[in-house]
């Protein structure tokens, strides 16, 4: 097909012996307590970040992720002083609550409205009247520095929230990816230097496993099936640090109990890291709850059963979206969204993984990795689409 050449001569079928392995096909290894915690072996705590180049830029209005938005995330920078916020339990968060100078409060309030209506009505103001903001907060913690903007219905108290933050080029690449690759739809917006995104429902990880992982009702079973899938998503789109906190699980009622889904929620770290294993949430210590869980219900046969499908269903998204996905990798093939010693050193590894894969060892950007590594992990499925046009929308 056009975007990914199934041509490949290396699989991606290499188990590795590590701690707690489990002999199965692909790379179930996990976390070793043993294994030093340096630089090499932990997520950057700080990474920069990167400009949209004009191509991307274009790319997102194309795809009407490009709009005018009333306010910028400069605008809200201008708080005059800010509150810590707390729990329910009364526990401190990583959030603080900002206060406005009465002359800035109307502009920012009618704005963030108006931002609002583009991401749930695509700019329908009628039912504007209706809406007020409720709440800023602000996060000074994590790369994008963000705005949580709490909006709420005067009618009957419900509220919804959404996020402003600094546009990042890496991080945008992350959420278009998945949108196309994952069985998620995301809704983000971008203006000039701002970025906004809508709020993703779900618990998170490290709350979950505090909370509600040794409750009678949770079906441990499937929620291995789902870290499984998960697991395997973010390795072969690349997707990095995913640490219990900075992904989600989504309960659905089901016919006489539960599924789930464990959604990302920070895509910071698409494409940015040097080694292979931030890329497999199974190697983060904060997802050892998650790891034992799977080590104790799933067996070899059940966990390759599970990659397989979750790959198969990666294949089908990519054939279905195949000419989007290939104006984003050409973009992002020509982008810089990390240094180049960390994209030889993921080339490296990744090479060495998949049985010294001579093109993933070529990569000289971490655009080309991606695109690499879907060939290299989406080989044997993509060569099934041909006889399962049926099965897929172009």
């Amino acid at each position: 097909m056009e975007v990914i050449s199934v041509g490949m001569e290396a699989g991606c079928w290499k188990p590795l012996p590590i701690f707690h392995y489990i002999p199965v096909r692909m790379y179930i290894q996990y976390y070793d307590p043993n294994i030093p915690s340096g630089e090499n072996h932990r997520p950057s705590r700080k990474k920069p970040m990167f400009k949209v180049n004009e191509r991307l830029r274009e790319y997102l209005n194309q795809h009407g992720r490009g709009v005018r938005l009333p306010v910028e995330y400069r605008d809200l920078q201008r708080f005059t002083y800010s509150l810590p916020l707390k729990d329910k339990e009364g526990n401190d968060t990583a959030w603080e609550t900002v206060i406005y100078d009465l002359r800035e409060w109307d502009y920012i309030r009618e704005g963030l409205i108006g931002i609002y209506a583009n991401l749930k009505t695509e700019g329908d103001m009628t039912f504007s009247k209706h809406l007020d903001v409720a709440r800023i907060d602000f996060c000074g913690f994590g790369n994008s520095q963000p705005f949580r903007i709490r909006i709420v219905n005067k009618f009957n108290d419900n509220y919804d929230h959404y996020y402003i933050k600094i546009a990042d080029a890496s991080r945008i690449y992350g959420l278009e990816l998945e949108h196309l690759l994952s069985p998620n739809r995301i809704k983000f917006l971008i203006s000039k230097e701002t970025l906004v995104e809508e709020h993703i429902p779900g618990i998170p990880g490290d709350l979950f496993s505090a909370n509600y992982l040794e409750r009678p009702d949770t079906n441990k079973i499937r929620l291995a099936k789902e870290f499984v899938k998960f697991n395997e998503r973010c390795f072969v789109r690349l997707l990095g640090d995913m640490r219990s906190y900075n992904w989600v699980i989504d309960i659905t009622p089901d016919i006489e109990d539960y599924q789930y889904r464990i959604r990302a929620i920070d895509f910071d770290q698409q494409s940015y890291e040097g080694r292979k294993n931030l890329y497999l949430p199974q190697y983060f210590k904060e997802n050892n709850p998650f790891v034992d869980v799977t080590l104790k219900y799933l067996n070899k046969d059940s966990i390759e059963q599970y990659q397989t499908e979750e790959r198969t269903m990666i294949a089908f998204r990519l054939a279905s979206a195949r000419y989007r996905v290939k104006e984003l990798l050409d973009i992002m093939i020509r982008d810089t969204i990390s240094t180049p010693e960390k994209t030889m050193q993921l080339a490296r590894e990744l090479s060495e993984f998949h049985n010294f894969h001579p093109g993933l060892l070529r990569s000289n950007t971490m655009g080309r990795l991606v695109k690499e590594h879907l060939k290299v992990c989406l080989r044997k499925n993509l060569l099934m689409i041909p006889r399962l046009q049926g099965k897929i929308a172009d």
